[in-house]
Parts: C-alpha cells; sequence; structure tokens
C-alpha cells in the first residue's frame, strides 16, 4: 500500500527481487497509475474541495458528488459527453475518457462520506515514467523501459483495457506505412501502438480489483528500440471526427 513520499524505484526493485526475477536490456516495467499518483501525493480530500455553481450544475445533471464534478473540472479542458452516471472529458494531458482519470477504488479513505478521498492523475506522467527509468537504471545497471498504465474504456467497445499514459525508454509506435503486405500491397495507414498493447498485456498479469498488483515486468519486447513519450501516442485534435 504505497503512501505519498514513498521510494517508488526501490520498491518496485525489491519487489522484483522478491519475486526471483531478474532485469535485462529491453525489458519493460509496467506500473499503474495509482501508485505512482499515491508516491506522488495526489491523494485529495473530498472534504477539502469546494464545489462551484457550474460543478453543482453538472452534478445535478450527472447525480455525482460536487466536490468530485469539481475536482474533474479542475483536471479537464473540455466537458465531452455528460448524462446521468457518466462524465466523459478531455484531461488537461489530452487523454479522453470518464472522470478525468479521477478513482476512489482502492484508496483509504476517511470515516465516512465527509471524509472521502479521491485520487487524481499524476502531474505528467511521462515525466514520473522518466524518473523511475533513471532511478531504476541508477540501482539496477540495467536501461529498460517504463509504462504508466491506467484502464480506459473504448467508445465502440464493452470494458476497459490497460493504456499507455506515460512512457519512458519505449518505442510507442510501430510505423508500417510504405511497407508491404504478404502479396506486395503497400501498406497506407498501419500504425501500430505498441505502448498501449503492451499496457494492456501488463493489465491482465495485474488486475484491476482486488489482485494487489500494481506492477508487472514485460520482457522481449526489445523496448530499446525507441524512445517516445505517451504524450506522442494521442490523436490531433484536428484528426479527431468525433469531437
Amino acid at each position: 500500500m504505497v503512501q505519498a513520499g514513498d521510494d517508488l524505484p526501490a520498491l518496485l526493485l525489491a519487489a522484483i527481487a522478491e519475486q526471483g526475477l531478474a532485469l535485462e536490456a529491453g525489458d519493460v516495467l509496467a506500473v499503474a497509475q495509482k501508485i505512482v499518483s499515491k508516491a506522488e501525493g495526489r491523494l485529495v480530500r473530498l472534504s477539502d474541495v469546494t464545489p462551484s455553481a457550474a460543478a453543482t450544475a453538472l452534478a445535478d445533471e450527472t447525480d455525482k458528488d460536487p466536490r468530485l464534478v469539481q475536482l474533474i473540472l479542475d483536471e479537464s479542458t473540455d466537458v465531452v459527453r455528460k448524462k446521468p452516471g457518466v462524465l466523459i472529458v478531455r484531461h488537461r494531458l489530452g487523454i479522453v475518457g470518464a472522470h478525468a482519470g479521477i478513482d476512489q477504488s482502492n484508496i483509504e479513505h476517511g470515516d465516512g462520506v465527509a471524509d472521502e478521498a479521491a485520487l487524481l492523475l499524476p502531474e505528467n506522467p511521462d515525466a514520473s515514467a522518466a524518473r523511475l527509468r533513471d532511478a531504476i537504471e541508477r540501482s539496477s545497471g540495467r536501461r529498460v523501459g517504463v509504462i504508466i498504465t491506467d484502464s480506459a474504456n473504448r467508445p465502440w467497445r464493452l470494458g476497459t483495457v490497460g493504456i499507455a499514459i506515460g512512457a519512458a525508454g519505449v518505442q510507442g509506435l510501430d510505423d508500417r506505412r510504405g511497407g508491404k503486405d504478404l502479396f506486395g500491397r503497400e501498406m497506407n495507414v498501419t500504425l501500430i501502438n505498441r505502448a498501449d498493447s503492451i499496457a494492456a498485456l501488463a493489465t491482465l498479469a495485474m488486475g484491476e480489483t482486488t489482485e494487489g498488483t500494481p506492477a508487472a515486468l514485460v520482457q522481449g519486447v526489445a523496448s530499446h528500440e525507441g524512445d517516445e513519450p505517451a504524450a506522442s501516442l494521442l490523436r490531433p485534435l484536428e484528426e479527431d471526427l468525433f469531437r
């Protein structure tokens, strides 16, 4: 149970050793956003939040706690969709999703509704991933990739999948445009999201409820082939056909 100020790289390296694993160059360490946010002190007590009139009105429309809605608005640049029980926003990082990634599960709350808490995304997940990568390299002597994962829904599919909201030392996109398929036909649109694919794989191993496994070591994916931040995986607004 990670707390604010904990030495996250040391905790991760200790856990790797306890599992009898060994880091190798090119490995990817996938880390759940939740423990990164906790270590960085991103836990907010709702009792410290004063909702605005706009947040109160939006809370009435969506059947949500006005204090939570205020945090969502503070972390967002745009409300994309809303209805009772649903609030989809564009996070200031550019990520579109429910509640600006703010979560209330698997965190310590106080006694009663008045003492409830909420966990925000890291301020800069790519910078967080880079700090983890560099600290792990200094301690272990191994240059590995780091992906910070979070759960996301997709508009046309049921269920959540893991995605990369932060990355360092990983080739995020594999651009196959201009290549040939098995029959020599040129590929014009094939752009493989490696970072999200690794994040989804790791999330299956970590679980998303009571497993208590907030990190996974992914081997054999050759992370050293590139170094792209997760921010580069976002589709530009001018290409968003569903705004």
